[in-house]
């Protein structure tokens, strides 16, 4: 079923229209809820007011002694009535009779609407709604009291429910005429706020934009290049996790200024000049990158620089690579050598009728090289580590090193993304180190053990060495960095077993007591990691 894509101005417009209407209602009626609430507060304080005024007018008062009280009593109600705008003002004796109306035939009949007794009972002041000869309406009710204290009539002023409804939707009225108004500019508002989103976003739909984005992060993730862009101000907008490994960064680091994360003079000098940059080879912290940069410009100028940058030490690595290639061999040479030894003294034995000597270095070969071709062909089922270890187990005898396998150890063969010169320069470079740590030791002893069990894939190799002091530890890792005597260039090998580690998402750890040796433990994820985010 295809699936219908409404534009970004129309959802604003629905949405704002939507808004509008939902908010026009809740207002009005809340409005008109507390607008006929005030109003018919306000007209029954004031009724009642008027009545308590009333109820005190001394004419009044003594009109109810004479024999006529309507007659002096009504002028002055109807007067007062005309003057406040109320719709009526009774006044009664004590029997409910009346002495004023607005109606003069209602004059001298009984009040009606039955809310009268607590005035003439109790001589409350109050406020009630009834149904009078007039209608319904809100009345105030005030008792009157001659000199004596005693109740001698009432007062009821009151305005009609019908005169206060048709305020009330006056007032509404106005609200609602407002409010549409407000609804015409938020509606015209929508409209010119889609067409200047429209224009920020170069006429592209939301999800136009969002497949943009996702074939961005596809491309970002699928070049093998740094990639990182600066905006004219020289924060960081996006960087690849390519680029973060080459930089040794780690979390985001958008938002952030490109000084002292990147050359950022050369980006600058991009960004003041306009012009692109290719292929400028520059050095930055331990490597070597080559970088090109680009400008970013729209109709307004420069707003911001891509570079894209290789790093030229991965040719190095190489070269290590090669190298610790061309030290297996020499480790294969060793161990071709020291049998070759070996089968000589077995000659000359042999020459020299040492049956028994012979016999006994045989039978002595034989059970270490059982024991030792035992763990390694029956329990270390990958021949990349194999090999590694059989040339190591003759250079370890070449300079008289007691090399042991740990007969725990067991390794299936290795996943296919764990290639044999990241093994050479792991394993090569940490046992060769544990072979340089122990050569002064009186029985120099190097253990290896590994394991598959588990997500991850774990390699040991621990020494009996001097070990590292404090001051060591934390430069152990760094490039160039040697604690060896000598003119040969040094520090390189633990820097790339750590580099090799880290290209497969592994960890490495240490563990060194000074006088009690070194332990390298190195976990290698058995799974490649999926699909890297982009800072």
């Amino acid at each position: 079923m295809k699936t219908i894509k409404v534009s970004l101005q129309t959802k604003i417009f629905g949405l704002v229209l939507s808004l509008g209407l939902l908010l026009i209602i809740l207002l009005t009626g809340f409005y008109s809820y507390m607008e006929s609430k005030q109003i018919e507060e306000n007209k029954g304080r004031l009724a009642l007011e008027l009545s308590r005024t009333v109820s005190f007018i001394p004419t009044i008062i003594g009109a109810f002694q004479t024999s006529d009280p309507s007659k002096t009593i009504q002028p002055i109600a109807e007067k007062i009535r005309k003057e406040t705008g109320a719709e009526f003002i009774v006044i009664g004796n004590r029997d409910g009779t009346r002495y004023s109306h607005p109606l003069d035939t209602k004059i001298g009949k009984k009040m009606t609407g039955g809310d009268s007794k607590r005035a003439l009972k109790k001589g409350e002041y109050y406020i009630s709604k009834a149904e009078g000869s007039l209608g319904p309406s809100i009345r105030g009710k005030s008792p009157i009291f001659d000199n004596q204290g005693e109740i001698i009539g009432i007062v009821s002023v009151g305005f009609l429910l019908e005169d206060v409804q048709q305020q009330i939707i006056n007032k509404i009225s106005r609200v609602l005429i407002v409010s549409f108004f407000a609804l015409l500019i938020s509606l015209l508002g929508s409209i010119l706020l889609g067409r200047n989103i429209r224009k920020d976003t170069m006429g592209l739909e939301p999800y136009e934009i969002a497949s943009l984005y996702k074939e961005k992060n596809a491309i970002l993730h699928a070049v093998k290049e740094g990639i990182l862009a600066i905006d004219n101000n020289g924060y960081i907008t996006m960087m690849n996790q390519k680029a973060k490994r080459m930089l040794h960064l780690q979390g985001t680091v958008k938002n952030r200024k490109v000084d002292g994360l990147f050359p950022s003079n050369y980006l600058y000098e991009v960004l003041q000049s306009g012009n692109s940059q290719t292929d400028k080879e520059m050095v930055w912290k331990d490597k070597t990158v080559i970088v090109n940069c680009t400008p970013i410009v729209d109709e307004t100028g420069i707003k911001g620089v891509v570079a894209s940058f290789r790093d030229k030490t991965e040719i190095k690595q190489m070269l290590n690579t090669i190298s610790e290639v061309k030290s297996y061999s020499e480790d294969l040479r060793a161990q071709t050598h020291e049998f070759t030894n070996k089968l000589y003294v077995l000659l000359g034995l042999l020459q020299l009728g040492e049956y028994n000597q012979a016999i006994a270095m045989i039978q002595s070969e034989t059970q270490t090289l059982q024991f030792q071709n035992s763990v390694v062909f029956n329990q270390i089922k990958d021949t990349k580590v194999q090999a590694i270890l059989l040339g190591k187990l003759g250079k370890a005898s070449e300079r008289k090193i007691k090399f042991e396998i740990i007969s725990d150890s067991y390794l299936e063969s290795l996943p296919s993304h764990i290639y044999l010169s990241n093994l050479i320069v792991i394993l090569g470079n940490l046992i060769d180190n544990a072979f340089e740590a122990v050569y002064d030791c009186e029985i120099p002893t190097v253990k290896f053990f590994a394991t598959d069990i588990g997500r991850d894939i774990i390699f040991e190799i621990s020494d009996n060495g001097k070990g590292i002091s404090d001051l060591e530890f934390p430069l152990l890792f760094e490039r160039g960095y040697t604690s060896k005597n000598g003119t040969e260039p040094r520090g390189f090998g633990l820097s790339n077993a750590e580099e090799a580690v880290l290209e497969l998402n592994g960890i490495i750890e240490v563990q060194s007591t000074e006088e009690s040796g070194t332990v390298f433990t190195v976990y290698l994820p058995k799974n490649v990691q999926g699909d890297e985010k982009f800072g």
